[in-house]
C-alpha cells in the first residue's frame, strides 16, 4: 500500500511540475515582444518623420536586421502613429508583383493588399482611427463623395510593411527603388483634424 501512495505521490507531483513548467514557458514565450527594445517598430520610428518607406531587406545580400530575408523581394516598412492625423499610404505601381500590409504595433496584419488592387497604376490608402473616419464621414460631400480607401486600424500605432519582388537578379535594383518609394505621411486634407 505504501508503495501505491508513494507513486501517486510521485506522478501528481511530476504532472503539477509539468504544468507549471508549460505555464512558466508560455508566459515568457508571449512576453518578449512586449519587453524587447529593438522591436520592429522600435527600429522604425525614425520613419515617422520621414516620407518615404526605409529599405528593411534588399534583394542581393545588402544588409539587413531581417533574420533571414528573401533574396528575391525588397522588403521597406514605415511606422506610423495616428495620433497626428490620418496617415496616407501612396504607391505608384509597376512590372514587379507589390503587395502592402498593414499591422497593429505588438500585433498582427490588419489589413493587406496588392498591387492588383491600383487605379492607374496607384495604390492609395488612409488609414485612420474609428474617430477619425466618422469626422471624415461627417464632412464628406454627398455630391463628391470621397474615393480613398479608409482603412480602421485596431491600435494608434503600427506598421506598413511594402514587399516588392525582384525574380531576376537583373530586377533587384528596380524592385529596391520601387519598394523606397512607398510614401508613408500624415494626410494633410485631413491634418489637425484627428
Amino acid at each position: 500500500m505504501r508503495s501505491m501512495n508513494e507513486r501517486s505521490r510521485f506522478l501528481i507531483a511530476t504532472f503539477c511540475g509539468l504544468v507549471l513548467a508549460l505555464a512558466v514557458h508560455l508566459v515568457i514565450i508571449l512576453a518578449v515582444p512586449r519587453y524587447a527594445e529593438q522591436d520592429a517598430f522600435s527600429r522604425l520610428q525614425e520613419t515617422m518623420t520621414a516620407d518615404n518607406a526605409q529599405i528593411v531587406s534588399a534583394p542581393g545580400g545588402a544588409p539587413t536586421w531581417l533574420p533571414q530575408p528573401d533574396p528575391a523581394v525588397a522588403v521597406a516598412a514605415c511606422a506610423f502613429d495616428l495620433e497626428d492625423g490620418p496617415v496616407r499610404v501612396s504607391a505608384r505601381t509597376g512590372p514587379l508583383f507589390q503587395s502592402i500590409s498593414l499591422h497593429a504595433k505588438g500585433g498582427g496584419v490588419f489589413y493587406a493588399l496588392t498591387d492588383r488592387a491600383a487605379v492607374r497604376g496607384e495604390l492609395e490608402l488612409v488609414v485612420m482611427t474609428r474617430r477619425q473616419l466618422d469626422e471624415a464621414l461627417a464632412q464628406d460631400d454627398e455630391s463628391d463623395p470621397s474615393r480613398d480607401v479608409r482603412i480602421v486600424a485596431p491600435r494608434r500605432e503600427g506598421l506598413v510593411i511594402v514587399r516588392v519582388a525582384a525574380p531576376l537578379p537583373s530586377l533587384r535594383s528596380q524592385a529596391e527603388e520601387a519598394a523606397k518609394a512607398v510614401s508613408c505621411a500624415v494626410d494633410a486634407a485631413d491634418e489637425g483634424e484627428g
